[in-house]
């Protein structure tokens, strides 16, 4: 029962099984229009969208759209400070899988982000954000189209869980006392440590549980990708933090080993097993030298350890992995968070999975779809085990709303993805390459038009992007 929606009388919902989605011909789809420039990009989507398949199934399958309500135009239908209705929230569970234009951040009502709240309150734990280039469009990047990565963040934890208290508060001032005098003192790595009393305390949360299930979809994803593009890159900042973001590389690279033992291999197995490929006898204490830097310089105790992780990795899958059987698997390896900004820049080529905690995921996707185009050309989805939300990645530009000359293609894109999660590849591909063409052909919106050299003029409406990538869908 809802208060102030109706779904629809024809179609069926999506469900779920084991975690992946059961699409029916007809499935029912709630949208939120989104805020600001909403009211013109979601039309236009939804148009390329419909065009998209009927033409790839003709009457056999067709999107049921149901429109549900969230950001100002929630507040407008069911009162102040209703950013987040009950209502919208059942219709996703109801359904399943849901997309959504810009939503204004809240300025009142007790939501710090619609957004968070949409990922967290349905538990939809990876946020992942495709960064491909299509050719033609404006980028800063000298060599844009060599980055085609996609970034899996991690949705549920880290800061974004919001779990902080203001200094001078009461609570702060209990937590920096209990800190300072108990915790810290009982931890000999953190020495003399001390927490400024005139501190905001914010917590970290990183779990097994949120870390694994992450790299799980993230390799499941590199195991559907060519054969080229199987890299899974843990990114992280374990070189500071080594409890949290050490261990969501430790945790990682556990799962990958054990759950996916036969279909991955880690960056430094493959060293081991191929240092033996090049030199069948090879003595474990050598092979541990070449994979080692300053092997010579370090303790007998842990001398001792590289050489029985050599050889517990040659006992254990030299049969099935060596002789060049792990060239064919999964690569897993993993990064320093700093280190993989400048790498997407200067060797963007080596890589495709980034699989990162939340604030990292956060930085690390915009920066990559900055070479790719800006936000306008980023699209995004959050999933979970029964409910996906797929969304537009850029803000609201309330001062653009209703002008008609919006760039449509964040949600253009984040349908593209939702039809690929559904199963519908040959629509999803349509706009693709309906997409692209129109690109090439420089039929663009004000913000790709003003960068092209020469620049655009007229440049196109929202509109009539839409309509241009329809026309090419056939190029």
């Amino acid at each position: 029962m809802y208060e102030h929606i109706t779904p629809p009388t024809v179609g069926d919902r999506i469900t779920f099984e084991a975690g992946e989605p059961i699409v029916p011909d007809m499935p029912i789809v709630p949208f939120i229009r989104g805020d600001g420039t909403g009211v013109d990009i979601w039309p236009a989507a939804q148009k390329v969208f419909d065009a998209a398949v009927a033409k790839a199934y003709g009457d056999a399958r067709q999107i049921v759209w149901f429109k549900v309500y969230a950001g100002d135009e929630a507040c407008d239908k069911y009162g102040q400070y209703q950013y987040l209705p009950e209502d919208t929230l059942q219709a996703i569970r109801d359904f399943g899988v849901a997309i959504k234009g810009p939503l204004t951040t809240p300025i009142g009502g007790g939501i710090r982000s619609l957004n968070v709240a949409l990922r967290q309150i349905n538990d939809l734990y990876a946020c992942v954000r495709p960064c491909k280039y299509y050719p033609g469009t404006p980028s800063p990047h000298k060599t844009p189209e060599k980055l085609d990565v996609i970034v899996y963040r991690e949705n549920t934890e880290d800061i974004y869980l919001g779990i902080e208290w203001r200094e001078g508060s009461e609570a702060v001032e209990k937590l920096i006392q209990f800190l300072n005098e108990t915790l810290i003192p009982s931890t000999p790595e953190h020495g003399k440590k001390q927490i400024r009393l005139d501190s905001g305390i914010g917590i970290k949360p990183i779990s097994k549980t949120g870390s694994q299930r992450l790299v799980r979809r993230a390799i499941q994803h590199a195991l559907r990708l060519p054969k080229a593009k199987q890299q899974v890159t843990l990114v992280h900042k374990g070189n500071i933090m080594k409890y949290t973001e050490g261990a969501f590389r430790d945790w990682g690279y556990e799962l990958a080993t054990s759950e996916f033992r036969a279909e991955c291999v880690t960056e430094r197995e493959s060293w081991v097993l191929g240092n033996k490929e090049a030199q069948p006898d090879l003595s474990i204490e050598d092979n541990a030298r070449k994979i080692e830097p300053g092997y010579d310089a370090l303790t007998p105790e842990k001398k001792a350890e590289i050489c029985q992780e050599v050889e517990g990795i040659l006992t254990e899958i030299w049969e099935t992995h060596g002789q060049g059987q792990w060239k064919d698997k999964v690569m897993v390896n993993d990064r320093i968070a700093d280190s993989i900004f400048q790498q997407i820049q200067t060797r963007p080529d080596e890589y495709s999975i980034l699989a990162t905690m939340n604030l990292n995921g956060d930085y690390l996707s915009d920066a990559a779809a900055a070479i790719i185009g800006g936000l306008g050309m980023g699209p995004g989805a959050n999933i979970g085990d029964n409910c996906a939300i797929f969304e537009a990645t850029h803000g609201t530009a309330p001062k653009h709303a209703g002008l008609d000359r919006i760039n449509p293609g964040s949600v253009i894109l984040s349908g593209v993805m939702m039809l690929e999660y559904m199963g519908w590849q040959e629509a999803a591909d349509l706009i693709k390459t309906g997409l692209g063409a129109a690109i090439s052909n420089r039929e663009v919106t004000y913000d790709l038009a003003r960068l092209m050299e020469p620049p655009v003029k007229p440049p196109l409406k929202c509109s009539e992007f839409a309509d241009a990538i329809i026309k090419h869908f056939g190029d």
